[in-house]
């Protein structure tokens, strides 16, 4: 009888094990062992084993500027989202229930819409003829109508609109253990707002901070959408590459060489980012 309690909870995770070796892990281990081939014209794959593949990665300038491009993006969206993201989670866990039901509402809605859908609507708006210039124009603070499609600027406008909520939610999730009775009696030890928000309610919320940091930082290296509608070919981050290798190009080997070595590079900064939460956490709380 005991055996049969100490195997239950193997077989109920059984069937979802599977379904995660079928559908996510033999399809990474196949794309990459694919990259350990080359390809010749006509999208033929050479069976030989080589490292081509990653050392083109690693001695191009092309490769290495579209890495640069995609790091610098992640971090930039990473950063805006924080400092959107952190006061607007305050706010929510300031509200009433009802006004912070409604509020959610707001914050999530963008998720509940297609991500192309949501990327269309900032073409419209950040186009030469968009709302935003036409606005900017007639307020007559430029002169002539901005660049912002197809420009850094643009990507990171939509992209932090896309990636904002995962912030907000991360946050709100923390401060929901924050007891604000801390911020009353530091106040009624005469601290100032700045001092209660700077030394009180920030240090314990930096795990939330942190972890939303790293699903922002994830999500946009990896995007695609966004940065095919906005950034266009003038402006090609990691995944619009792969794409290009694989369909466009038929360079099956080198789009799964660039596959591996973004995953492993999202991969590594998701480590050393966890393990530097688990001891702030640790100093933070103990």
């Amino acid at each position: 009888m005991n055996s049969q309690r100490n195997s239950l909870p193997y077989w109920l995770i059984a069937p979802g094990t599977l379904v995660v070796l079928a559908l996510v892990a033999v399809p990474l281990v196949m794309t990459f062992s694919l990259s350990f081939f080359s390809a010749q014209q006509g999208g033929v794959i050479d069976p030989s084993l080589t490292l081509q593949n990653y050392s083109q990665i690693v001695g191009d300038e092309y490769y290495r500027e579209i890495f640069l491009r995609t790091f610098v993006l992640a971090i930039l969206v990473t950063v805006v989202c924080m400092l959107i993201g952190v006061p607007e989670a305050y706010v929510l866990s300031r509200l009433s229930v009802g006004w912070r039901a409604v509020s959610l509402v707001i914050v999530l809605g963008p998720l509940l819409v297609s991500v192309v859908v949501r990327t269309l609507g900032w073409a419209i708006l950040l186009g030469r003829e968009g709302l935003i210039n036409r606005a900017l124009l007639a307020m007559s603070l430029i002169d002539q109508p901005l660049q912002l499609m197809y420009s850094y600027t643009g990507l990171v406008i939509a992209m932090s609109h896309v990636m904002v909520p995962y912030m907000v939610l991360s946050v709100w999730a923390s401060l929901q253990k924050l007891d604000f009775m801390t911020e009353q009696a530091a106040d009624s030890l005469g601290a100032g707002t700045f001092t209660v928000m700077r030394r009180i309610i920030f240090p314990q919320v930096i795990p939330g901070v942190l972890s939303g940091g790293l699903i922002v930082f994830a999500l946009t290296a990896g995007a695609f959408a966004t940065p095919a509608i906005i950034g266009g070919r003038r402006l090609k981050v990691v995944p619009t590459t792969i794409y290009d290798e694989f369909l466009n190009y038929l360079n099956w080997p080198m789009g799964a060489a660039l596959a591996a070595v973004l995953m492993l590079f999202v991969l590594t900064v998701s480590i050393l980012a966890n393990r530097f939460i688990e001891r702030r956490y640790k100093q933070v709380f103990a």
